[in-house]
């Protein structure tokens, strides 16, 4: 390899690894310039996320990865757009959201996937401690089967996507005020839930 290109290799070297420090924010002002790289790293980070959402929604895995790369087209297209009022993840998932009930509304249904939680294994956990948090997650799991759709979509956004109640607000267009009323009556019929099934730990 000659000096220059070695020199070229290490300059685009660079560019990927500042591009990948980039904010979210500083992405999508770059993917409004044209920037092909910053639409990729900007996928890399969210498109995991966007494709649980959404398959809460559809229950449906190619269904799900097609609406991810309509979601990702529309942030190509729309990016110039984007007037970071919110954050990123919070634009994508509004984005995800209302394609997401768009398809069900072509299926005739909005019901969303009754399984909405996630366990996540944490490395440190000893078996025991393992099993019980896989014991616990199923029971949390059949209990949120009995909450509406409209309270399943909360907790799914507050306690999975680790999203404020503005943000929650912004995402499914209702007012603060309702999303505090229905995150409440759903932790409190989940602690129910879970104490007539012998849990004495209340949902939070």
């Amino acid at each position: 390899m000659s000096y220059s290109q070695a020199i070229a290799v290490a300059t685009a070297d660079r560019a990927r690894g500042s591009v990948q420090e980039t904010s979210d924010e500083a992405l999508v002002l770059s993917i409004a310039t044209g920037d092909k790289q910053a639409l990729q790293v900007l996928f890399g980070r969210h498109n995991v996320r966007v494709y649980r959402f959404v398959l809460r929604f559809l229950k449906d895995e190619a269904a799900a990865e097609d609406l991810v790369s309509e979601v990702f087209l529309d942030v190509w297209r729309q990016a110039n757009r984007f007037e970071a009022r919110s954050q990123v993840s919070t634009w994508l998932l509004a984005m995800a959201r209302n394609k997401a009930l768009s398809a069900l509304r072509r299926r005739s249904t909005e019901e969303l996937d009754d399984e909405v939680v996630e366990f996540i294994e944490d490395p440190a956990d000893n078996p025991e401690v393992t099993m019980l948090k896989k014991q616990r997650n199923s029971i949390l799991a059949d209990c949120l089967t009995h909450l509406s759709a409209a309270h399943r979509e909360i907790v799914d956004l507050v306690y999975y996507h680790e999203k404020s109640i503005d943000e929650v607000a912004e995402i499914i267009g209702v007012p603060q005020n309702t999303v505090k009323t229905r995150m409440f009556y759903a932790r409190k019929r989940i602690a129910e839930l879970m104490n007539g099934k012998g849990l004495d730990r209340a949902f939070v």
